[in-house]
């Protein structure tokens, strides 16, 4: 790629992957969604706050801008325990698939927010992406009702009546991943503003804080303090170590810094690709648990196309100026 340091571009696909193995943690820790997001951001945010005291980071920002990011925390905290909720009760698969469409939400908060009227093509897209998330929901169950049907057509329409074919938790995660993109993408225009104006490592610090500061209020006027509530086997204790350190602090500082120097179409590309890999990891760990149907990776495939489709028209300007 002409202008991108090779070294930086490669660094950044690594980063990417990470990104891609969170949902395979989230999958692996015992933990509900909500106190597994509590100790993620607890993890990150010590470690973010030595990292900023080691580089003698000026963490002071006016109270107006701190209460900013503070409601900003809460939003990727919410995000974050969509995600992992999504996957609880669904599978990574479902969760990734789904979670792709923020690019498209973020296009539309855009227009809002921005007042901008919206372009042909990315209504086109929404619609497209609508068809493939049904494709994931009904495919499987429409191609087993066919079969049924063919096998015994007189028995047409009490196959129709049939709702054994569904799967409830399948549905509930697509309601949760779709909810998670829609708060990414949320986060992604708030955070679009402030990082043109601080520094990444603050803007982080305080955003964390603010996640584990609602969550605890939460949890504290729920009773959910509890000795038992810290009683984490060790092997929970280690995945979320590695959640919260390396593929939250450690990705997050890593990705600005490779973004000196890479453009930000390349950035926009490249992050396309974390429900790919997430899939892949997840088929790899879980092997049969994260099968899926023929008709999952059509829609899938089609999600993931339009969104890359989507980000190209996008920047087409950009490039041809350049």
């Amino acid at each position: 790629m002409q202008g991108d340091n090779l070294k930086s571009y490669l660094h950044l696909h690594f980063i990417v992957f990470v990104w891609g193995f969170t949902a395979v943690l989230g999958a692996l820790i015992s933990l509900d969604a909500l106190p597994l997001v509590w100790f993620r951001m607890c993890i990150a945010v010590s470690l973010i706050f030595l990292f900023a005291v080691a580089t003698k980071t000026p963490m002071k920002v006016p109270t107006r801008t701190f209460l900013g990011f503070m409601a900003a925390g809460l939003v990727i905290a919410m995000h974050w325990f969509t995600f992992f909720h999504a996957i609880k009760v669904s599978n990574i698969s479902i969760t990734l698939a789904c979670l792709s469409t923020g690019a498209l939400f973020a296009t539309l908060l855009e227009s809002v927010v921005y007042r901008r009227r919206l372009i042909g093509y990315e209504i086109l897209m929404g619609f497209i992406v609508v068809l493939g998330l049904c494709i994931i929901i009904y495919g499987e169950q429409l191609t087993v009702v066919f079969g049924k049907i063919m096998e015994t057509p007189s028995d047409f329409w009490n196959i129709l009546a049939d709702g054994t074919y569904t799967n409830p938790g399948h549905y509930w995660g697509i309601l949760l991943a779709l909810s998670s993109a829609f708060l990414s993408a949320t986060f992604s225009i708030i955070n679009g503003k402030y990082a043109k104006e601080h520094n990444p490592v603050v803007i982080s610090l305080y955003e964390l804080m603010g996640g584990v500061f609602f969550f605890s209020l939460y949890l504290l006027f729920t009773g959910s303090f509890t000795a038992d509530f810290f009683a984490l086997s060790g092997l929970d204790w280690i995945w979320l170590f590695i959640l919260g350190s390396f593929c939250t602090a450690y990705a997050f500082i890593a990705s600005v810094q490779v973004m000196k120097f890479i453009s930000p179409y390349t950035v926009m590309l490249t992050i396309n690709m974390e429900p790919v890999y997430g899939i892949i990891l997840a088929l790899i760990v879980f092997k049969e648990k994260e099968k899926m149907g023929w008709t999952f990776y059509i829609g899938a495939i089609i999600i993931l196309s339009t969104v890359i489709i989507n980000g190209i028209l996008k920047n087409k300007p950009k490039i041809e100026s350049n």
